[in-house]
Protein backbone atom coordinates (compact mmCIF):
# COMPACT_ATOMS: atom_id res chain seq x y z
CA UNK A 1 0.00 0.00 0.00
CA UNK A 2 1.50 3.78 -1.10
CA UNK A 3 2.63 5.39 2.29
CA UNK A 4 -0.21 8.08 1.29
CA UNK A 5 -3.18 6.15 1.41
CA UNK A 6 -4.72 5.31 4.48
CA UNK A 7 -7.09 2.28 3.31
CA UNK A 8 -7.38 0.27 0.34
CA UNK A 9 -10.01 -1.62 -1.03
CA UNK A 10 -9.56 -3.91 -3.84
CA UNK A 11 -12.51 -6.14 -5.91
CA UNK A 12 -13.96 -6.20 -2.67
CA UNK A 13 -17.41 -7.98 -3.23
CA UNK A 14 -20.04 -9.20 0.59
CA UNK A 15 -22.60 -10.83 0.36
CA UNK A 16 -25.40 -12.56 2.43
CA UNK A 17 -27.85 -16.08 2.50
CA UNK A 18 -31.27 -14.17 2.92
CA UNK A 19 -33.49 -17.66 4.35
CA UNK A 20 -37.26 -17.35 2.88
CA UNK A 21 -38.20 -20.18 6.05
CA UNK A 22 -35.82 -19.54 8.85
CA UNK A 23 -37.32 -21.43 12.52
CA UNK A 24 -38.32 -18.92 14.75
CA UNK A 25 -39.10 -21.83 17.70
CA UNK A 26 -37.21 -24.28 19.44
CA UNK A 27 -40.15 -26.88 18.40
CA UNK A 28 -39.56 -25.39 14.44
CA UNK A 29 -35.59 -26.00 15.13
CA UNK A 30 -36.27 -29.55 16.03
CA UNK A 31 -38.39 -30.60 13.29
CA UNK A 32 -36.95 -29.08 10.81
CA UNK A 33 -33.79 -28.00 11.24
CA UNK A 34 -32.72 -24.71 8.88
CA UNK A 35 -34.53 -24.56 5.62
CA UNK A 36 -31.80 -24.73 2.45
CA UNK A 37 -33.96 -22.09 0.08
CA UNK A 38 -32.18 -19.00 0.48
CA UNK A 39 -31.54 -16.07 -1.60
CA UNK A 40 -27.96 -14.05 -1.81
CA UNK A 41 -28.42 -10.49 -1.46
CA UNK A 42 -25.02 -8.85 -2.85
CA UNK A 43 -24.38 -6.31 -0.70
CA UNK A 44 -20.97 -5.29 -2.37
CA UNK A 45 -19.89 -5.95 -5.26
CA UNK A 46 -16.24 -5.33 -6.83
CA UNK A 47 -15.35 -2.46 -5.03
CA UNK A 48 -12.63 -0.28 -5.41
CA UNK A 49 -11.14 2.46 -3.53
CA UNK A 50 -8.65 4.07 -2.15
CA UNK A 51 -8.58 6.77 0.69
CA UNK A 52 -5.46 8.82 1.16
CA UNK A 53 -4.40 9.77 4.92
CA UNK A 54 -6.11 12.93 6.51
CA UNK A 55 -8.68 12.76 3.89
CA UNK A 56 -12.85 12.67 4.98
CA UNK A 57 -14.52 10.75 2.92
CA UNK A 58 -18.43 10.15 3.12
CA UNK A 59 -20.37 7.15 1.89
CA UNK A 60 -24.13 8.18 0.42
CA UNK A 61 -26.84 6.44 -0.81
CA UNK A 62 -30.33 5.11 -0.08
CA UNK A 63 -30.92 1.84 3.01
CA UNK A 64 -29.60 -1.38 1.62
CA UNK A 65 -27.06 0.08 -1.46
CA UNK A 66 -23.89 -1.77 1.31
CA UNK A 67 -21.89 1.75 2.68
CA UNK A 68 -22.45 0.19 6.03
CA UNK A 69 -21.58 -3.23 5.18
CA UNK A 70 -18.55 -1.74 3.21
CA UNK A 71 -17.35 -0.05 6.22
CA UNK A 72 -17.90 -3.08 8.64
CA UNK A 73 -15.79 -4.12 6.14
CA UNK A 74 -13.28 -1.99 6.55
CA UNK A 75 -13.19 -1.72 10.18
CA UNK A 76 -12.95 -5.95 9.93
CA UNK A 77 -16.40 -6.57 11.59
CA UNK A 78 -17.26 -8.47 8.83
CA UNK A 79 -14.60 -9.42 6.22
CA UNK A 80 -15.15 -9.98 2.60
CA UNK A 81 -16.21 -13.20 0.09
CA UNK A 82 -13.52 -11.44 -2.61
CA UNK A 83 -11.07 -8.94 -2.41
CA UNK A 84 -8.36 -6.80 -0.24
CA UNK A 85 -8.95 -4.72 2.33
CA UNK A 86 -5.75 -3.14 4.31
CA UNK A 87 -5.86 -0.11 6.81
CA UNK A 88 -2.88 1.93 7.71
CA UNK A 89 -3.11 3.25 11.15
CA UNK A 90 -4.48 2.86 14.56
CA UNK A 91 -8.75 2.33 13.76
CA UNK A 92 -11.60 3.67 15.69
CA UNK A 93 -14.96 2.51 15.15
CA UNK A 94 -18.34 4.49 15.70
CA UNK A 95 -20.69 1.52 14.19
CA UNK A 96 -21.15 -1.14 17.02
CA UNK A 97 -21.19 1.27 19.44
CA UNK A 98 -20.99 -0.39 23.44
CA UNK A 99 -20.24 -3.56 21.90
CA UNK A 100 -18.35 -5.34 24.45
CA UNK A 101 -20.43 -3.51 27.41
CA UNK A 102 -21.01 -5.90 30.42
CA UNK A 103 -24.83 -4.75 31.46
CA UNK A 104 -23.56 -5.45 35.29
CA UNK A 105 -20.36 -3.55 35.09
CA UNK A 106 -20.53 0.20 35.81
CA UNK A 107 -19.64 2.64 34.19
CA UNK A 108 -16.27 3.41 34.70
CA UNK A 109 -15.41 -0.55 34.83
CA UNK A 110 -17.04 -0.50 31.28
CA UNK A 111 -14.69 2.37 30.10
CA UNK A 112 -11.33 -0.08 30.86
CA UNK A 113 -12.98 -2.84 28.73
CA UNK A 114 -14.17 -1.16 26.04
CA UNK A 115 -10.77 0.89 25.40
CA UNK A 116 -8.84 -1.90 25.73
CA UNK A 117 -10.80 -3.36 23.11
CA UNK A 118 -9.48 -0.51 20.69
CA UNK A 119 -6.02 -1.34 21.54
CA UNK A 120 -5.18 1.12 24.48
CA UNK A 121 -3.17 -0.24 27.32
CA UNK A 122 -4.32 0.32 30.93
CA UNK A 123 -1.86 2.96 31.52
CA UNK A 124 -3.40 4.96 28.48
CA UNK A 125 -7.30 4.46 29.98
CA UNK A 126 -6.04 5.75 33.42
CA UNK A 127 -4.42 9.17 31.26
CA UNK A 128 -8.07 9.37 29.45
CA UNK A 129 -10.36 8.26 32.00
CA UNK A 130 -11.56 11.83 33.51
CA UNK A 131 -11.52 13.00 29.98
CA UNK A 132 -13.92 10.17 28.87
CA UNK A 133 -15.92 10.85 31.73
CA UNK A 134 -15.84 14.58 31.74
CA UNK A 135 -17.40 14.17 27.67
CA UNK A 136 -19.97 11.70 28.44
CA UNK A 137 -21.20 13.59 30.89
CA UNK A 138 -22.81 10.72 33.13
CA UNK A 139 -21.24 12.39 36.68
CA UNK A 140 -21.92 10.53 39.51
CA UNK A 141 -23.74 7.93 36.95
CA UNK A 142 -20.72 6.88 36.21
CA UNK A 143 -20.20 4.34 39.00
CA UNK A 144 -23.57 2.63 38.82
CA UNK A 145 -24.57 -0.73 36.82
CA UNK A 146 -24.36 -0.08 32.80
CA UNK A 147 -27.82 -1.65 32.77
CA UNK A 148 -29.50 0.85 34.73
CA UNK A 149 -28.68 3.84 32.37
CA UNK A 150 -31.07 5.08 29.54
CA UNK A 151 -30.25 4.83 25.91
CA UNK A 152 -29.76 8.00 25.95
CA UNK A 153 -26.53 7.91 28.67
CA UNK A 154 -25.57 4.55 26.90
CA UNK A 155 -24.85 5.50 23.90
CA UNK A 156 -22.62 8.85 25.13
CA UNK A 157 -20.67 6.57 27.49
CA UNK A 158 -20.14 4.06 24.17
CA UNK A 159 -19.20 7.20 21.90
CA UNK A 160 -17.26 8.87 24.29
CA UNK A 161 -14.52 6.29 25.08
CA UNK A 162 -14.19 5.63 21.03
CA UNK A 163 -14.04 9.49 20.25
CA UNK A 164 -11.24 9.75 22.71
CA UNK A 165 -8.52 7.03 21.97
CA UNK A 166 -6.59 9.31 19.03
CA UNK A 167 -7.48 7.46 16.46
CA UNK A 168 -5.44 7.75 13.05
CA UNK A 169 -8.75 6.14 11.00
CA UNK A 170 -11.65 7.13 12.45
CA UNK A 171 -14.83 4.98 10.93
CA UNK A 172 -18.68 6.57 11.81
CA UNK A 173 -21.66 4.75 10.98
CA UNK A 174 -25.26 6.88 11.33
CA UNK A 175 -24.62 7.89 14.91
CA UNK A 176 -24.48 11.36 14.74
CA UNK A 177 -27.85 12.04 16.77
CA UNK A 178 -26.69 10.78 19.88
CA UNK A 179 -27.41 13.06 22.68
CA UNK A 180 -28.91 16.01 23.04
CA UNK A 181 -28.25 19.63 20.56
CA UNK A 182 -25.51 20.24 22.90
CA UNK A 183 -23.56 17.10 23.00
CA UNK A 184 -24.48 16.69 19.14
CA UNK A 185 -22.53 19.95 18.88
CA UNK A 186 -19.81 18.72 20.52
CA UNK A 187 -18.98 15.72 18.75
CA UNK A 188 -18.77 17.66 15.78
CA UNK A 189 -16.44 19.46 17.40
CA UNK A 190 -14.46 16.58 18.14
CA UNK A 191 -14.93 14.93 14.90
CA UNK A 192 -13.48 18.22 13.42
CA UNK A 193 -10.46 18.51 15.83
CA UNK A 194 -9.49 14.97 14.38
CA UNK A 195 -10.01 15.96 10.79
CA UNK A 196 -7.57 18.97 11.11
CA UNK A 197 -5.32 17.15 13.08
CA UNK A 198 -4.97 15.15 10.15
CA UNK A 199 -7.04 11.85 11.05
CA UNK A 200 -8.47 10.06 8.21
CA UNK A 201 -12.32 9.52 8.75
CA UNK A 202 -15.22 7.91 6.65
CA UNK A 203 -18.77 8.64 7.69
CA UNK A 204 -22.10 6.93 6.62
CA UNK A 205 -24.84 9.07 7.05
CA UNK A 206 -27.95 10.40 5.09
CA UNK A 207 -27.07 13.76 7.03
CA UNK A 208 -25.84 15.57 3.24
CA UNK A 209 -25.85 18.59 4.97
CA UNK A 210 -23.45 17.24 7.62
CA UNK A 211 -21.43 15.59 4.06
CA UNK A 212 -20.74 19.36 2.65
CA UNK A 213 -19.77 20.69 5.53
CA UNK A 214 -16.89 18.81 6.61
CA UNK A 215 -16.07 16.48 3.69
CA UNK A 216 -13.50 16.37 0.90
CA UNK A 217 -15.00 13.52 -0.80
CA UNK A 218 -18.20 11.69 -1.74
CA UNK A 219 -18.50 8.15 -3.01
CA UNK A 220 -22.42 7.39 -3.86
CA UNK A 221 -23.03 3.83 -3.28
CA UNK A 222 -26.12 2.04 -4.93
CA UNK A 223 -26.95 -1.82 -5.29
CA UNK A 224 -23.31 -2.28 -4.10
CA UNK A 225 -21.46 -0.71 -6.73
CA UNK A 226 -19.77 2.95 -6.50
CA UNK A 227 -22.13 5.21 -9.08
CA UNK A 228 -19.96 8.68 -8.85
CA UNK A 229 -16.85 9.81 -6.76
CA UNK A 230 -15.67 13.81 -6.13
CA UNK A 231 -16.45 16.72 -4.98
CA UNK A 232 -18.75 16.86 -2.17
CA UNK A 233 -21.22 19.38 -3.76
CA UNK A 234 -21.62 17.91 -7.32
CA UNK A 235 -21.99 14.59 -6.22
CA UNK A 236 -24.78 15.63 -3.84
CA UNK A 237 -26.14 17.17 -5.84
CA UNK A 238 -26.08 13.85 -8.14
CA UNK A 239 -27.87 11.96 -5.61
CA UNK A 240 -30.25 14.68 -4.25
CA UNK A 241 -31.64 14.44 -8.17
CA UNK A 242 -31.31 11.03 -8.55
CA UNK A 243 -33.11 10.57 -5.62
CA UNK A 244 -35.99 13.28 -6.47
CA UNK A 245 -36.54 10.95 -9.28
CA UNK A 246 -37.27 7.61 -7.02
CA UNK A 247 -39.48 9.86 -4.73
CA UNK A 248 -41.22 10.92 -7.85
CA UNK A 249 -41.32 7.29 -9.33
CA UNK A 250 -43.14 6.05 -5.97
CA UNK A 251 -45.72 9.00 -5.21
CA UNK A 252 -46.64 8.21 -8.72
CA UNK A 253 -46.95 4.45 -8.15
CA UNK A 254 -49.25 5.31 -5.09
CA UNK A 255 -51.48 7.37 -6.96
CA UNK A 256 -51.94 5.18 -9.61
CA UNK A 257 -53.01 2.37 -7.11
CA UNK A 258 -55.21 4.57 -5.38
CA UNK A 259 -56.70 6.04 -8.62
CA UNK A 260 -57.38 2.61 -10.04
CA UNK A 261 -59.02 1.63 -6.33
CA UNK A 262 -61.15 4.78 -6.46
CA UNK A 263 -62.25 3.75 -10.30
CA UNK A 264 -63.07 0.37 -8.78
CA UNK A 265 -65.08 1.96 -6.10
CA UNK A 266 -66.75 4.30 -8.51
CA UNK A 267 -67.94 2.03 -11.17
CA UNK A 268 -69.76 -0.35 -8.10
CA UNK A 269 -70.91 2.91 -6.85
CA UNK A 270 -72.36 3.26 -10.61
CA UNK A 271 -73.46 0.02 -10.92
CA UNK A 272 -75.59 -0.17 -8.18
CA UNK A 273 -76.57 3.55 -8.29
CA UNK A 274 -78.39 6.47 -10.31
CA UNK A 275 -76.73 7.70 -13.28
CA UNK A 276 -77.10 11.00 -11.95
CA UNK A 277 -74.99 11.27 -8.58
CA UNK A 278 -72.09 9.00 -10.76
CA UNK A 279 -69.92 12.06 -11.56
CA UNK A 280 -70.50 14.36 -8.92
CA UNK A 281 -67.01 15.56 -7.07
CA UNK A 282 -66.91 14.88 -3.02
CA UNK A 283 -66.25 18.65 -2.10
CA UNK A 284 -68.36 20.90 0.54
CA UNK A 285 -70.16 23.85 -0.33
CA UNK A 286 -67.15 25.39 1.87
CA UNK A 287 -64.22 24.25 -1.43
CA UNK A 288 -67.11 24.52 -4.63
CA UNK A 289 -69.35 26.92 -5.08
CA UNK A 290 -71.32 27.82 -8.27
CA UNK A 291 -74.47 27.77 -10.75
CA UNK A 292 -73.18 24.61 -12.36
CA UNK A 293 -74.09 25.56 -15.49
CA UNK A 294 -70.57 24.22 -16.59
CA UNK A 295 -69.87 21.90 -13.96
CA UNK A 296 -65.84 20.40 -14.01
CA UNK A 297 -66.06 16.48 -14.29
CA UNK A 298 -62.40 15.91 -13.29
CA UNK A 299 -59.22 17.83 -13.09
CA UNK A 300 -55.54 16.50 -12.87
CA UNK A 301 -52.07 17.37 -13.16
CA UNK A 302 -50.00 14.93 -15.90
CA UNK A 303 -46.31 15.36 -15.93
CA UNK A 304 -43.96 15.26 -18.66
CA UNK A 305 -44.15 11.66 -19.30
CA UNK A 306 -47.94 11.83 -20.12
CA UNK A 307 -48.71 10.46 -16.81
CA UNK A 308 -51.87 11.43 -14.39
CA UNK A 309 -49.73 12.38 -10.96
CA UNK A 310 -49.77 14.38 -7.57
CA UNK A 311 -45.94 14.96 -7.38
CA UNK A 312 -43.64 16.85 -10.15
CA UNK A 313 -40.09 17.25 -10.38
CA UNK A 314 -38.89 21.02 -9.97
CA UNK A 315 -37.58 22.31 -13.35
CA UNK A 316 -39.73 19.44 -15.81
CA UNK A 317 -43.03 20.56 -17.83
CA UNK A 318 -45.97 19.94 -16.87
CA UNK A 319 -49.99 20.70 -17.54
CA UNK A 320 -53.31 20.49 -15.79
CA UNK A 321 -56.29 19.14 -17.70
CA UNK A 322 -59.62 20.26 -16.75
CA UNK A 323 -62.36 18.02 -18.09
CA UNK A 324 -65.97 20.18 -18.51
CA UNK A 325 -69.61 19.56 -19.15
CA UNK A 326 -71.54 22.56 -20.40
CA UNK A 327 -75.49 22.05 -18.98
CA UNK A 328 -76.61 25.66 -19.91
CA UNK A 329 -74.72 27.48 -22.75
CA UNK A 330 -72.97 30.78 -21.98
CA UNK A 331 -71.85 34.22 -24.15
CA UNK A 332 -68.22 33.51 -22.43
CA UNK A 333 -66.03 31.50 -20.35
CA UNK A 334 -63.27 31.91 -18.86
CA UNK A 335 -61.20 28.95 -17.19
CA UNK A 336 -58.76 29.13 -14.06
CA UNK A 337 -56.12 27.64 -12.21
CA UNK A 338 -53.99 28.23 -8.94
CA UNK A 339 -51.59 27.01 -6.51
CA UNK A 340 -51.79 27.21 -2.85
CA UNK A 341 -49.14 26.35 -0.12
CA UNK A 342 -50.71 23.76 2.53
CA UNK A 343 -51.15 27.22 4.82
CA UNK A 344 -53.97 28.50 1.88
CA UNK A 345 -52.12 31.34 0.67
CA UNK A 346 -52.42 31.89 -3.42
CA UNK A 347 -48.82 31.83 -4.78
CA UNK A 348 -50.10 31.72 -8.33
CA UNK A 349 -53.27 32.03 -10.34
CA UNK A 350 -54.04 32.24 -14.02
CA UNK A 351 -57.15 32.35 -16.36
CA UNK A 352 -57.55 32.26 -19.98
CA UNK A 353 -59.04 35.46 -19.94
CA UNK A 354 -55.54 36.97 -18.37
CA UNK A 355 -54.11 35.35 -21.15
CA UNK A 356 -56.18 36.99 -23.79
CA UNK A 357 -58.01 33.58 -24.51
CA UNK A 358 -61.69 34.22 -25.52
CA UNK A 359 -64.00 31.49 -25.65
CA UNK A 360 -67.26 32.02 -26.96
CA UNK A 361 -68.01 28.52 -27.92
CA UNK A 362 -67.48 25.00 -26.38
CA UNK A 363 -68.45 21.37 -27.14
CA UNK A 364 -70.97 20.10 -24.52
CA UNK A 365 -68.35 17.84 -23.17
CA UNK A 366 -64.54 18.42 -23.62
CA UNK A 367 -61.22 19.73 -21.85
CA UNK A 368 -59.17 22.53 -21.02
CA UNK A 369 -55.53 22.32 -20.61
CA UNK A 370 -52.84 24.57 -18.84
CA UNK A 371 -49.35 23.96 -19.60
CA UNK A 372 -45.97 24.80 -18.97
CA UNK A 373 -42.51 24.20 -19.61
CA UNK A 374 -41.27 24.28 -16.13
CA UNK A 375 -42.47 23.36 -12.69
CA UNK A 376 -40.53 26.51 -11.14
CA UNK A 377 -42.17 25.66 -7.42
CA UNK A 378 -39.86 24.54 -4.72
CA UNK A 379 -39.25 21.93 -2.70
CA UNK A 380 -43.04 21.33 -0.91
CA UNK A 381 -46.64 20.03 -0.76
CA UNK A 382 -49.07 22.44 -2.45
CA UNK A 383 -52.93 22.33 -3.47
CA UNK A 384 -54.40 23.08 -7.01
CA UNK A 385 -57.15 25.26 -7.68
CA UNK A 386 -59.72 24.80 -10.56
CA UNK A 387 -62.44 26.99 -11.83
CA UNK A 388 -64.53 28.07 -14.62
CA UNK A 389 -66.68 31.42 -14.96
CA UNK A 390 -68.81 33.53 -16.91
CA UNK A 391 -67.62 37.03 -18.85
CA UNK A 392 -68.91 38.86 -15.48
CA UNK A 393 -66.61 36.56 -13.27
CA UNK A 394 -70.02 35.17 -11.69
CA UNK A 395 -68.60 31.64 -10.61
CA UNK A 396 -70.46 28.88 -12.65
CA UNK A 397 -67.87 26.09 -10.66
CA UNK A 398 -65.17 26.82 -8.57
CA UNK A 399 -63.34 24.59 -6.54
CA UNK A 400 -60.88 25.90 -3.99
CA UNK A 401 -58.43 22.86 -3.28
CA UNK A 402 -59.32 20.27 -5.99
CA UNK A 403 -56.42 18.30 -4.97
CA UNK A 404 -53.30 18.23 -2.77
CA UNK A 405 -49.47 17.77 -4.86
CA UNK A 406 -46.05 17.46 -3.93
CA UNK A 407 -43.04 19.03 -5.70
CA UNK A 408 -39.25 17.95 -5.43
CA UNK A 409 -36.48 20.39 -6.07
CA UNK A 410 -32.81 20.30 -6.29
CA UNK A 411 -32.69 24.40 -5.99
CA UNK A 412 -31.53 24.99 -2.32
CA UNK A 413 -33.91 28.59 -1.98
CA UNK A 414 -36.05 28.62 0.67
CA UNK A 415 -39.43 29.89 -0.23
CA UNK A 416 -42.02 28.47 -2.61
CA UNK A 417 -41.07 29.54 -5.72
CA UNK A 418 -37.46 29.47 -7.91
CA UNK A 419 -36.30 32.45 -9.54
CA UNK A 420 -33.33 32.24 -12.32
CA UNK A 421 -30.98 34.51 -11.25
CA UNK A 422 -26.81 35.68 -11.27
CA UNK A 423 -24.56 37.12 -8.89
CA UNK A 424 -21.96 40.05 -9.88
CA UNK A 425 -19.71 40.76 -7.46
CA UNK A 426 -17.34 44.16 -8.21
CA UNK A 427 -14.08 44.35 -7.82
CA UNK A 428 -12.93 47.25 -5.13
CA UNK A 429 -11.75 50.32 -7.06
CA UNK A 430 -7.87 51.09 -6.20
Amino acid sequence: MEESIAISVRNVSKSFKIYRDKPLTLKEKILKLRSNDYSKFQAVNNVSLDIKKGETVALIGHNGCGKSTLLKLITKILYPDNGQIEVDGRVSSLIELGAGFHPDFTGRENIYTNASIFGLSKKEIDEKLDEIIRFSELGHFIDNPVRTYSSGMYMRLAFSVAINVDPEVLLIDEILSVGDENFQKKCFEKIESFKYGGATIVIVTHDLGTVEKICDRVVWLDGGTIVEQGEPDRVVNLYKQHMNVKYVENKQQEYASSETAEQDVALTDTNGGSEEGATELPFGEDIRWGTKEVEITEARIVNKAGQVTNALIAGEPFSIEIDYKVNDSQPEYIFGMGFYTMDNVLIYGNNTEIDKIKIKELSRTGTVTFSSKECSLLSGKYKLNVAVVDKHHRALDFIKYYMDFSVVSSDKSVGVTSVPHSWVISKPTS
